[in-house]
């Protein structure tokens, strides 16, 4: 069968694969299948079987950035989408894309609202306490040891559609956008809004874009800096960084305990050679598909928290 869709899914020691898998299936059309790369390890608990997921399965690590990029040579649909492995979905949410692109047009890079996944609360059994999932599991009110009662529903209120990064470059939110007349003038006409930067948990575009633009460069390393990498590729190339405020996605943050936290082993030096990479691309304009210099995309946008003159001068 020729589906439309490809969700890309690299895993690593990922414990809520499963339930983004099923996710997925439950809230999109036949129109779209599930590539999971299985990136060392087996998935626990398995994948459930099913004619639209096909699972890779590599045997030593190759990052996140490799393993996208091997899930995206089984794909044969019209649309790619990167997404973590701990992430629900909109109702239609597949449809609901697709009626966006028919809007905007191929030369974009999509993304919907993005939300803060609730997955599971701490729940005592001895007495029923409750607790959000950041803390350890033993209960606050008797000490006894508390199990995991699954949630997975977006946490009211969490509401993200404009993202920027500041001159270091960092990620942050650019909430101070959304208060702009250009910034509702496109809400109010179309329902798609644009966005300075990306955070990097999920993002769409055409087959063709994703692979003429290499979207998931590994030559940055294996994780991080891959917002900022999308959307100055698509930015500086001539093409155009969207939210599609017509559906959502919600992703699950990671918590400030030990309970969970990266599938990815990172180390702090790889996580700056990410960071020194994306300078030499953007920072310098090394990048050989650009037709606008990096100055040219935060003066589109400005001001733009974390940038003063003085940055903005210096990148010129």
């Amino acid at each position: 069968m020729e589906y439309k869709l490809s969700f890309l899914i690299p895993s690593n020691t990922e414990e809520f694969l499963k339930n983004t898998v099923e996710d997925i299936l439950s809230n999109t059309s036949e129109e779209t299948e599930i590539i999971v790369g299985l990136d060392g390890k087996w998935s626990n608990p398995p994948i459930l079987q099913h004619p639209r997921v096909n699972v890779i399965y590599v045997p030593e690590t190759v990052g996140q950035r490799k393993m996208t990029n091997l899930c995206a040579r089984l794909s044969r649909a019209k649309y790619l989408c990167k997404t973590d492995a701990h992430c629900s979905f909109d109702k239609d949410f597949d449809i609901k894309m697709f009626k966006a692109f028919e809007k905007s047009g191929d030369n974009v890079v999509m993304v919907p609202i993005m939300k803060n996944l609730h997955v599971y609360d701490w729940k005592c059994y001895k007495c029923g306490k409750k607790v959000y999932q950041d803390v350890k599991p033993v209960c606050p009110n008797c000490g006894s040891a508390m199990r995991k009662k699954m949630i997975w529903q977006p946490r009211r209120g969490t509401h993200s559609t404009s993202y920027s990064f500041n001159s270091e470059p960092h990620f942050q939110y650019f909430n101070e956008y959304t208060q702009r007349p250009e910034y509702k003038k496109m809400l109010e006409e179309n329902g798609l809004t644009e966005s300075m930067s990306l955070q990097g948990s999920f993002f769409m575009a055409t087959r063709e874009k994703y692979w003429e633009l290499e979207l998931c460069g590994d030559d940055l390393g294996s994780w991080g800096g891959q917002g900022i990498e999308v959307a100055c590729k698509t930015w500086l190339s001539g093409g155009r960084v969207l939210v599609n405020q017509d559906t959502w996605y919600a992703h699950c943050f990671r918590t400030k305990g030990d309970v969970f936290g990266f599938p990815y082993p990172q180390s702090g030096n790889e996580v700056a050679r990410t960071k020194k990479k994306v300078w030499e691309m953007f920072f310098n304009n090394n990048w050989p598909k650009q037709i606008h210099p990096l100055s040219w995309l935060i003066e589109k946008f400005w001001p733009v928290p974390g940038w003063d003159e003085k940055s903005l001068n210096e990148l010129k």
